[in-house]
């Protein structure tokens, strides 16, 4: 401790001395416990002086030997206080009440210099500890108390008032004294008031509580903490309460613009909608902030283009996309939403979002005259309900200017403030974020479902051998865009391929994957494989997809799906499945109960290596096959056990139009908005009859083919196809000539009359034909090339017992 001056005298000590009176006794002890500072006072209480004092041992002032013991006492403390008997210089013992403080490394001391860790003991001036009188001093306390206070006798009748209570009531003490608080100030809680200074008075308890006034000669609405205190007299009876009361109107506003600013952020923005979002921004404000919001927003926000800065026209052009008011109906309101409206540059709107700023606009009556010139239906509105100040705010997000939203009083009488500007700002700039985002997303999903329509099958074919119906439902804008899909795929020999798929996840990409794998699909089918073997090659593909996806973003970005594949042969009546993970189809049956298929599950695509089996059952006439998937029967509030159980329930009831089906089904399982893409394939298989088809068994004998003609002229007239004959005729010459020659007994040639006309021949040997280019001089391997040539398509496929060459002639017009 650095000594200050001969006295050791602080800065305390000095300023006691200036004041006129005399400075307590003061005193600095080190961590050694030897004496660095002695004041004036210090002196005067024991006689020491600071030149026998100073750096000596501080127990020399002790009258009691164990100094050890009160060292004791004190060790560990940062503040210690009691009675000490010390001695004076003289020898005489003077008992003093002391204060000691433990002054922490980088205090500093009176002249500025730093002190160790030590300790300033101070003892108060002789004749400060008698009581004190009941004086004037007392009442001038209170009366000049900062403190709102009023004092109360046990009728709760006023006795005293400050001169802050007189200035918050406008009344003197003079008009008050006599009166209780009901009567003094005219509002609802005055009476809880009173009930709490009457329970003071019979508890001797402190009750506390926080109120909102409305004072006279105060346009608004002030908040207070109010503590009531029993005031007892000397035997501690209870004689009065004291009412002490703190404006917190300020604090209140701000908890409330905290509250305001907590809200808008858990309200504002809940969905990715951007019309909801502004709505939602007017609902907040509304009340706390405004008595009428409006949010308008540029024309072209929802264009596909990504928005750019822009030079803003005078008059401006925005859409009125969200308004709320305090009054029901909204009144105030001018441009109805969805409208486009012009503003003028005078506008308040017009003026933020030229300036980039919010601002505020006190309305007067030259202001409405001019805007009168140019809106007068909003002048007219301003008018009628009073309006008296506008804030302004406009909305931006990644530097983008989206609209304005602005903010108008005209129920509150207090204009905007700085604080309301800042808070308007805040809440709309959170709105601003979340509708940008909801524009954005509404472009992607947009995207996202032109793209995946474009996918989709457009329409669905005709066919004799199977009746059709679908619907697709895509996820609601918070899920996004999936990549469901359906297809029907007409096949060789009148058969009819039905496929329902899912890709997981959801955006563009989830759609992209869906048209490589649709595209993929239709390519195995178009060579005839079984549906376990054209699973197996999707398999391949995926994992392919997945292995690009890896190397394009450097990260492990599996792509999944499931897929259900069925192929449906009106000729045999038989129906081949194979599903990869994919939901089994529901069967309903002629005369019998809905129900679902027992089909091997098999993974679903993606995992690779892993085998699928088919499984083939017989689809009687009037069968109808329910294929879906997994957003049909799941979530929305149930697990999927029970949402199959409505499915079935919905086909019990399937009538003869599949379209109403469909529409029955998604009504009994889907919310308005379905969680997750939904896509739903109804079919009414077809068996054809022998009026249909034609077979014939051919020996394997050259001189066969000139029968089997002869057979196929006769079943042309009997269909009415004469026109054809000639062609009809040729082809199979030339088909039933090649099996006999290059294939393996039994041959069977099948006629059969579809929305076209195919011929297959079909014999035991698994060698596939090729077309080839005969040259000049060669004998054979025309065939083929003249079947190409005559036929709409031609093809071949494998089957359990061999192969089929078929080929199919489009029927005579009319």
């Amino acid at each position: 401790m650095t000594r200050t001056g001969t006295t050791g005298e602080d800065a305390a000590g000095r300023r006691a001395r200036a004041g006129g009176g005399t400075a307590s006794a003061r005193a600095v002890v080190d961590a050694r416990g030897t004496v660095t500072g002695w004041s004036e006072g210090a002196q005067r209480l024991v006689g020491y002086p600071a030149s026998e004092v100073t750096g000596r041992s501080a127990g020399l002032l002790l009258a009691e030997d164990p100094v050890g013991t009160l060292l004791t006492s004190v060790a560990g403390a940062r503040r210690w206080s009691g009675t000490v008997n010390l001695r004076h210089r003289d020898g005489h013992r003077v008992t003093v009440s002391l204060l000691a403080h433990r002054r922490e490394p980088g205090h500093a001391d009176g002249d500025g210099s730093p002190a160790s860790r030590d300790w300033l003991i101070v003892v108060p001036r002789p004749g400060s500890l008698r009581e004190p009188d009941e004086d004037s001093m007392l009442v001038w306390s209170m009366v000049h108390s900062p403190c709102t206070m009023a004092l109360y006798d046990r009728d709760l009748q006023l006795l005293r008032a400050n001169a802050d209570m007189e200035r918050v009531l406008g009344l003197s003490e003079a008009e008050m004294r006599g009166l209780r608080v009901s009567e003094i100030v005219l509002d609802p809680e005055s009476d809880r008031t009173e009930d709490l200074m009457q329970r003071v008075i019979e508890t001797g308890e402190r009750q506390y509580l926080r109120a909102a006034l409305q004072l006279a000669g105060d346009p608004h609405e002030s908040s207070w903490s109010v503590s009531l205190a029993p005031v007892r007299d000397a035997d501690g009876t209870v004689r009065g309460v004291l009412l002490s009361a703190h404006n917190t109107t300020e604090e209140h506003l701000a908890r409330q613009r905290l509250a305001l600013i907590a809200e808008a952020g858990v309200r504002v923005g809940s969905t990715l909608d951007l019309t909801r979002t502004a709505q939602e921004l007017a609902d907040v404000a509304t009340g706390p902030l405004a008595d009428f919001v409006t949010v308008d927003l540029l024309p072209d926000i929802d264009d596909d283009q990504e928005l750019r800065p822009l030079e803003l026209p005078d008059p401006i052009t925005l859409r009125r996309v969200a308004n709320q008011s305090v009054l029901p109906g909204c009144p105030e309101a001018v441009v109805a939403q969805g409208a486009v409206a012009a503003y003028p540059g005078t506008s308040p709107a017009a003026e933020c979002l030229v300036s980039g700023e919010p601002t505020i606009v006190r309305v007067t009556t030259e202001g409405v005259a001019q805007w009168a010139a140019e809106a007068p239906e909003r002048a007219r509105r301003m008018r009628r309900f009073g309006f008296h100040s506008v804030l302004a705010v406009p909305m931006r997000a990644r530097g983008i200017t989206l609209g304005v939203a602005t903010f108008s009083r005209h129920r509150r009488p207090d204009p905007f403030t700085r604080d309301d500007l800042l808070l308007g700002a805040e809440i709309t700039a959170r709105a601003a974020l979340s509708i940008d985002n909801a524009r954005r997303y509404t472009r992607e999903r947009t995207t996202a479902l032109t793209l995946q329509s474009s996918l989709l099958p457009q329409r669905l074919p005709q066919r004799l051998a199977v009746e059709v119906a679908s619907r697709y439902l895509p996820a609601s804008a918070q899920s996004g865009v999936g990549g469901d899909w359906f297809d029907v795929i007409p096949l060789s020999g009148a058969r009819v391929a039905l496929v329902v798929g899912d890709v997981v996840g959801h955006g563009i990409q989830a759609s992209a994957a869906m048209g490589r794998l649709r595209t993929a699909v239709r390519t195995l089918a178009d060579v005839d494989l079984p549906p376990d073997e054209l699973l197996t090659h999707l398999d391949d593909l995926v994992n392919r997809l997945s292995a690009e996806a890896d190397d394009l973003s450097g990260s492990f970005a599996d792509i999944g799906a499931t897929c259900l594949y069925a192929v449906h042969d009106p000729v045999s009546g038989r129906c081949c499945l194979a599903r990869a993970g994919h939901p089994p189809p529901a069967l309903l049956t002629p005369g019998g109960e809905p129900r679902i298929l027992d089909l091997p599950a098999g993974p679903p695509l993606g995992l690779g290596g892993l085998p699928f089996e088919s499984a083939e059952i017989e689809l009687p006439e009037g069968s109808l096959l329910a294929l879906y998937t997994d957003g049909l029967v799941e979530g929305h509030g149930q697990d999927i056990d029970q949402g199959i159980d409505v499915l079935l329930s919905a086909l019990a009831h399937a009538g003869p139009s599949l379209d109403d089906t469909c529409d029955t089904v998604l009504r009994a399982l889907l919310p308005e908005r379905p969680d997750d893409d939904v896509a739903l394939l109804l079919a009414r298989p077809h068996t054809l009859d022998s009026a249909h088809v034609a077979v014939w068994d051919v020996p394997a004998e050259p001189a066969a083919v000139a029968g089997i003609r002869r057979g196929v002229g006769r079943r042309l007239r009997e269909w009415g196809l004469e026109e054809t004959g000639f062609v009809t005729e040729l082809v199979v010459s030339e088909l039933v000539t090649n099996a006999i020659r290059y294939g393996e007994p039994p041959i069977e040639l099948r006629l059969i009359l579809d929305r076209s006309l195919i011929c297959e021949v079909s014999d035991a040997s698994s060698t596939a034909p090729h077309l080839r280019r005969a040259r000049d001089n060669d004998e054979g391997g025309r065939g083929l090339l003249l079947v190409a040539q005559l036929s709409h398509s031609w093809g071949a496929r494998h089957t359990p017992r061999g192969k089929t060459i078929w080929a199919e002639q489009a029927l005579p017009a009319g």
